[in-house]
Protein backbone atom coordinates (compact mmCIF):
# COMPACT_ATOMS: atom_id res chain seq x y z
CA UNK A 1 0.00 0.00 0.00
CA UNK A 2 1.36 3.39 -0.99
CA UNK A 3 0.47 6.34 1.24
CA UNK A 4 0.59 10.04 0.38
CA UNK A 5 0.17 12.76 2.98
CA UNK A 6 -2.12 15.64 2.09
CA UNK A 7 -1.61 19.36 2.82
CA UNK A 8 -3.82 19.17 5.93
CA UNK A 9 -2.28 17.25 8.82
CA UNK A 10 -3.86 13.84 9.33
CA UNK A 11 -5.35 13.43 5.86
CA UNK A 12 -3.87 10.62 3.77
CA UNK A 13 -4.39 9.01 0.38
CA UNK A 14 -3.89 5.25 0.26
CA UNK A 15 -3.24 3.43 -3.01
CA UNK A 16 -3.37 -0.36 -2.88
CA UNK A 17 -1.00 -2.54 -4.86
CA UNK A 18 -2.96 -3.94 -7.79
CA UNK A 19 -2.26 -7.39 -9.19
CA UNK A 20 -3.71 -7.62 -12.71
CA UNK A 21 -3.53 -10.22 -15.46
CA UNK A 22 -5.71 -11.59 -18.25
CA UNK A 23 -8.23 -12.92 -15.69
CA UNK A 24 -8.83 -9.53 -14.06
CA UNK A 25 -7.35 -7.95 -10.97
CA UNK A 26 -6.94 -8.32 -7.21
CA UNK A 27 -5.97 -5.90 -4.46
CA UNK A 28 -6.14 -5.83 -0.69
CA UNK A 29 -8.35 -2.85 0.16
CA UNK A 30 -7.83 -2.95 3.92
CA UNK A 31 -5.47 -4.56 6.40
CA UNK A 32 -5.66 -3.51 10.08
CA UNK A 33 -1.93 -3.91 10.76
CA UNK A 34 -0.96 -2.17 7.54
CA UNK A 35 -3.37 0.69 8.22
CA UNK A 36 -1.95 1.13 11.73
CA UNK A 37 1.58 1.21 10.31
CA UNK A 38 0.58 3.84 7.73
CA UNK A 39 -1.39 6.12 10.06
CA UNK A 40 0.67 5.61 13.19
CA UNK A 41 -2.51 4.73 15.11
CA UNK A 42 -4.62 1.64 15.55
CA UNK A 43 -8.22 2.28 14.54
CA UNK A 44 -11.11 -0.06 15.16
CA UNK A 45 -13.64 0.38 12.40
CA UNK A 46 -17.13 -0.23 13.78
CA UNK A 47 -19.37 0.57 10.82
CA UNK A 48 -19.28 0.21 7.03
CA UNK A 49 -21.47 2.56 4.98
CA UNK A 50 -22.47 2.14 1.33
CA UNK A 51 -23.73 5.23 -0.51
CA UNK A 52 -25.29 5.05 -3.99
CA UNK A 53 -25.64 8.35 -5.87
CA UNK A 54 -26.52 9.59 -9.32
CA UNK A 55 -24.25 12.04 -11.15
CA UNK A 56 -24.61 15.57 -9.79
CA UNK A 57 -25.53 14.59 -6.22
CA UNK A 58 -23.57 16.36 -3.50
CA UNK A 59 -23.55 14.88 -0.01
CA UNK A 60 -22.21 16.86 2.94
CA UNK A 61 -20.47 18.51 4.56
CA UNK A 62 -21.12 16.22 7.54
CA UNK A 63 -19.40 15.69 10.88
CA UNK A 64 -20.14 14.46 14.39
CA UNK A 65 -19.40 16.20 17.66
CA UNK A 66 -17.16 14.73 20.37
CA UNK A 67 -17.13 12.21 21.85
CA UNK A 68 -18.37 10.53 18.65
CA UNK A 69 -16.20 12.20 16.03
CA UNK A 70 -15.89 9.87 13.06
CA UNK A 71 -12.76 8.95 11.20
CA UNK A 72 -13.63 7.72 7.69
CA UNK A 73 -11.77 5.59 5.17
CA UNK A 74 -13.53 6.43 1.89
CA UNK A 75 -13.36 4.82 -1.57
CA UNK A 76 -15.43 4.72 -4.74
CA UNK A 77 -16.19 1.20 -5.95
CA UNK A 78 -18.24 2.29 -8.97
CA UNK A 79 -17.92 5.57 -10.87
CA UNK A 80 -16.09 8.64 -9.60
CA UNK A 81 -16.44 11.29 -6.90
CA UNK A 82 -14.75 14.51 -5.88
CA UNK A 83 -14.16 13.85 -2.17
CA UNK A 84 -13.61 16.73 0.27
CA UNK A 85 -12.46 17.09 3.88
CA UNK A 86 -12.65 20.38 5.82
CA UNK A 87 -10.52 20.89 8.93
CA UNK A 88 -12.86 21.81 11.82
CA UNK A 89 -10.36 21.19 14.64
CA UNK A 90 -10.53 24.41 16.66
CA UNK A 91 -6.86 24.24 17.69
CA UNK A 92 -5.57 23.49 14.19
CA UNK A 93 -3.47 26.02 12.22
CA UNK A 94 -5.40 24.87 9.12
CA UNK A 95 -8.86 25.34 10.66
CA UNK A 96 -11.46 26.04 7.96
CA UNK A 97 -9.24 24.89 5.10
CA UNK A 98 -10.25 22.10 2.75
CA UNK A 99 -8.63 19.41 0.68
CA UNK A 100 -10.27 17.54 -2.20
CA UNK A 101 -9.37 14.68 -4.49
CA UNK A 102 -10.71 12.36 -7.16
CA UNK A 103 -11.67 8.89 -5.97
CA UNK A 104 -12.79 6.42 -8.61
CA UNK A 105 -13.31 2.74 -9.26
CA UNK A 106 -10.46 3.04 -11.78
CA UNK A 107 -7.83 4.68 -9.56
CA UNK A 108 -8.63 2.51 -6.46
CA UNK A 109 -7.49 5.35 -4.17
CA UNK A 110 -8.82 5.65 -0.63
CA UNK A 111 -9.02 8.83 1.42
CA UNK A 112 -8.35 8.64 5.18
CA UNK A 113 -10.21 11.44 6.95
CA UNK A 114 -9.68 11.39 10.73
CA UNK A 115 -12.11 12.76 13.29
CA UNK A 116 -12.09 16.55 13.45
CA UNK A 117 -12.89 16.99 9.76
CA UNK A 118 -16.20 17.60 7.98
CA UNK A 119 -16.68 15.37 4.95
CA UNK A 120 -18.60 15.58 1.71
CA UNK A 121 -18.48 14.43 -1.88
CA UNK A 122 -19.80 15.29 -5.31
CA UNK A 123 -20.84 12.38 -7.54
CA UNK A 124 -19.10 13.04 -10.86
CA UNK A 125 -20.82 9.97 -12.37
CA UNK A 126 -23.38 7.50 -11.14
CA UNK A 127 -21.42 5.96 -8.30
CA UNK A 128 -21.18 3.77 -5.26
CA UNK A 129 -19.05 4.84 -2.33
CA UNK A 130 -17.97 2.66 0.57
CA UNK A 131 -16.55 4.05 3.77
CA UNK A 132 -15.50 2.62 7.07
CA UNK A 133 -15.99 4.65 10.25
CA UNK A 134 -14.21 4.37 13.57
CA UNK A 135 -17.22 5.59 15.56
CA UNK A 136 -20.90 4.74 15.33
CA UNK A 137 -23.37 7.12 13.72
CA UNK A 138 -25.01 9.19 16.45
CA UNK A 139 -27.91 11.30 15.09
CA UNK A 140 -27.99 13.61 18.13
CA UNK A 141 -24.33 14.57 17.51
CA UNK A 142 -24.50 14.87 13.72
CA UNK A 143 -23.97 18.33 12.25
CA UNK A 144 -23.67 19.78 8.73
CA UNK A 145 -21.97 22.75 7.11
CA UNK A 146 -23.36 24.17 3.87
CA UNK A 147 -21.49 22.84 0.85
CA UNK A 148 -20.79 26.30 -0.62
CA UNK A 149 -19.92 28.21 2.55
CA UNK A 150 -17.82 31.16 1.31
CA UNK A 151 -15.74 31.09 4.50
CA UNK A 152 -14.41 27.71 3.33
CA UNK A 153 -14.45 28.33 -0.44
CA UNK A 154 -14.40 24.79 -1.80
CA UNK A 155 -13.76 24.66 -5.56
CA UNK A 156 -16.28 21.98 -6.47
CA UNK A 157 -16.00 20.81 -10.10
CA UNK A 158 -19.56 21.87 -10.93
CA UNK A 159 -21.24 23.11 -14.09
CA UNK A 160 -24.63 23.54 -12.42
CA UNK A 161 -26.16 23.50 -8.94
CA UNK A 162 -25.86 20.02 -7.38
CA UNK A 163 -28.72 17.84 -6.22
CA UNK A 164 -28.90 18.06 -2.42
CA UNK A 165 -30.92 16.46 0.34
CA UNK A 166 -33.25 18.80 2.23
CA UNK A 167 -30.95 18.48 5.27
CA UNK A 168 -27.85 19.44 3.29
CA UNK A 169 -29.66 22.33 1.59
CA UNK A 170 -30.70 23.68 5.02
CA UNK A 171 -27.20 23.40 6.53
CA UNK A 172 -25.65 26.60 7.80
CA UNK A 173 -22.18 28.07 7.44
CA UNK A 174 -19.13 26.99 9.42
CA UNK A 175 -20.46 27.53 12.94
CA UNK A 176 -19.50 30.86 14.47
CA UNK A 177 -18.73 29.13 17.76
CA UNK A 178 -16.08 27.03 16.01
CA UNK A 179 -14.57 30.05 14.26
CA UNK A 180 -14.43 32.04 17.51
CA UNK A 181 -12.83 29.15 19.36
CA UNK A 182 -10.33 28.63 16.56
CA UNK A 183 -9.38 32.31 16.38
CA UNK A 184 -8.96 32.63 20.13
CA UNK A 185 -11.10 35.76 19.89
CA UNK A 186 -13.79 34.79 22.38
CA UNK A 187 -12.72 37.43 24.91
CA UNK A 188 -12.95 40.17 22.28
CA UNK A 189 -16.59 39.55 21.38
CA UNK A 190 -19.47 41.36 22.98
CA UNK A 191 -21.72 39.00 24.87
Amino acid sequence: MKVTSMPLDGLMVLEPRLFADERGAFFESYNADGFADLTGQRHTFVQDNHSISTAGVLRGLHYQLAPREQGKLVRAVRGAIFDVAVDIRADSPTFGRWCGMLLSAENHKQFWIPGGFAHGFLALTNCEVLYKTDSYYEPALERSIHWDDPAIGISWPLSEKPLLSAKDEAAGPLPLAMMVQASGALNGLAR
